[in-house]
């Protein structure tokens, strides 16, 4: 999952911290050396320490690709520092929230390739999916590289255009909390109807993990899986008939939720 340029010149990991550490660890284990890599992190775990790369060391000449994963409230502090490989030749991959292509382009030059991406927190399992974006002084090439680095942790899509992200941003970049509040409340209305609390929660983990994996790998859309649970008439065509309610049900509130979350993330963008 490794060129042999990124072997060979370095890639530098500003910021090492959940996601940072999930996606070294995803291309230690898929073959990149661990002395190809240079951290740079003012709290770095135990692990990071341990996993032989370079730690808040002297940083490579001319390094193949810089990989930005500190907050975005940090963002301004960090990045100068790297400011003397812009203009070409190093790629940068951003994986901050709300940190737009223009943003890196004013602090690191004109003519820099940047790879705006998002993921998503299952990537610490690596069964994450990033969308990505390069601006326009980013080759295939390039594009290919960040696709291949990501897909270290999962899935790894290309978007048409910047303004994408943001509703990217929405559902899945967020999107896990949407599950793992369904989890809750499932596994609350599970307690309500008689349930022990451990119970109904090892009951809505396994559900919606195991109806998830069927959605995913399934031929068939999940309009028609749904169809396939519910029986006519029966308990879950009842539990439907709430859930779909056009003015109270999933449809308008996920709707009023994912525009929320857009409209958000348009807003941090903006600064």
């Amino acid at each position: 999952m490794v060129t042999s340029d990124v072997v060979e010149r370095g890639l530098v990991l500003l910021g090492c911290g959940k996601m940072g550490s999930a996606m070294l660890a995803g291309w230690l284990d898929g073959g990149l050396p661990a002395t190809s890599v240079w951290v740079q992190d003012p709290n770095p775990s135990d692990w990071v320490q341990n996993s032989g790369v370079h730690v808040n060391a002297s940083l490579p000449e001319k390094p193949a690709i810089v990989l930005i994963a500190v907050k975005p409230q940090m963002m301004a502090e960090a990045l100068p520092v790297l400011k003397s490989y812009g203009g070409g030749g190093t790629l940068f991959v951003s994986v901050a929230a709300g940190i737009s292509i223009a943003t890196f382009e004013d602090i690191l030059g004109t003519g820099t390739p940047i790879v705006r991406a998002m993921p998503n927190t299952p990537a610490a399992i690596s069964r994450g999916i990033t969308a990505i974006i390069g601006n326009e002084h980013c080759s295939p090439l390039d594009l290919n590289a960040a696709d291949l680095l990501l897909s270290a942790v999962g899935q790894v899509v290309r978007l048409e255009n910047e303004g994408q992200m943001d509703a990217v941003t929405a559902v899945s970049g967020s999107g896990p909390a949407y599950v793992f509040h369904l989890i809750e409340t499932l596994a609350a209305a599970g307690v309500a109807e008689g349930l022990s609390p451990q119970l109904a929660l090892q009951l809505a983990q396994a559900t919606v993990a195991g109806a998830g994996a069927l959605a995913e790998t399934a031929t068939e859309g999940p309009d028609q899986l749904r169809v396939n649970v519910t029986s006519p008439g029966g308990t879950t065509q009842a539990a439907l008939e709430v859930l779909m309610n056009e003015e109270e049900g999933f449809p308008a509130l996920l709707k009023r939720a994912v525009a929320a979350a857009s409209n958000r993330s348009k807003e941090l963008s903006r600064g």
